[in-house]
């Protein structure tokens, strides 16, 4: 599904619209959703993920209602440098798995029910792209997943060493990859996808193939191969501009082997 353009909700369940922000780059894919959710009869919403400092943006989103929740997928920029301006907007409190990034209310718990906008909202511990990371489960009869960057609407996550830890992230996906089939994936970039069980368990076998380029790139180039020389190898086939990114990701590949020791300093 394409993406509006910048500044245009769009309504994607009964319960969830969408604004993308206007912060595109290859990191960001189209920009960050921003995601409104309320049951059509609500008095208030939740804004999951405010984005970047953007007063347009921000306006647009505050324009949509009571505010009476921000909740934080994690604590990248591009989803949270603008919750103090949206606070003021809104004087909404936040919160987030980190306790430093919550204003005015505690820190979530893996697994409470958040019920706010007429909608239950069940929070999922999902640390590995960031230590971080929670998605949101909405049980509703449009059940679907608000899932941050821990699954985009296309490509793959980054695993960013040393925040990111591959193992974690692969813990993470095997629980999401174990839901009932047919949640729908509302993702932090990206547009939506049908089903986060079919996906979580692609990406499982991504990951499960990144490693395996990367057991055989190190055997090629020799233990003290750093992870730029991985990069050249495994990431051959991707874009140079996300080489930065894919090489935060092999540092979090080679010391995920490390620790199942299959690698040695």
């Amino acid at each position: 599904m394409q993406h509006p353009a910048y500044g245009a909700f769009r309504q994607v369940t009964t319960y969830a619209s969408v604004l993308l922000a206007d912060n595109p780059s290859p990191m960001t894919l189209e920009g960050t959703n921003t995601w409104v959710v309320r049951e059509r009869d609500a008095g208030d919403c939740v804004v999951i993920d405010p984005g970047p400092a953007d007063a347009e943006h921000l306006r647009r989103v505050a324009d949509q209602g009571s505010v009476s929740l921000v909740l934080l997928t994690h604590h990248h920029g591009d989803h949270t440098d603008g919750v103090e301006q949206f606070v003021e907007l809104t004087g909404a409190p936040v919160r987030a798995l980190d306790p430093a990034l919550c204003r005015a209310a505690e820190a979530i718990r893996d697994g409470e029910i958040i019920k706010a906008g007429g909608v239950d909202l069940r929070a999922v511990a999902t640390a590995g792209h960031t230590a971080d990371s929670v998605c949101f489960i909405a049980d509703h009869d449009e059940p679907a997943v608000f899932t941050g960057d821990s699954i985009l609407g296309r490509g793959t996550a980054v695993v960013a060493h040393p925040d990111g830890h591959l193992g974690s992230y692969l813990k993470s996906l095997r629980l999401l990859a174990a839901l009932p089939p047919g949640l729908r994936v509302l993702p932090g970039h990206g547009p939506e996808l049908p089903d986060a069980q079919a996906i979580a368990t692609a990406y499982l076998q991504h990951r499960e193939q990144r490693l395996d380029q990367v057991r055989s790139a190190v055997r090629d180039l020799g233990p003290a191969a750093t992870p730029h020389q991985v990069v050249e190898v495994v990431y051959a086939d991707v874009d140079r501009s996300v080489w930065p990114a894919a090489e935060l990701t092999v540092q979090a590949q080679l010391a995920y082997l490390r620790e199942q020791g299959e690698l040695r300093d």
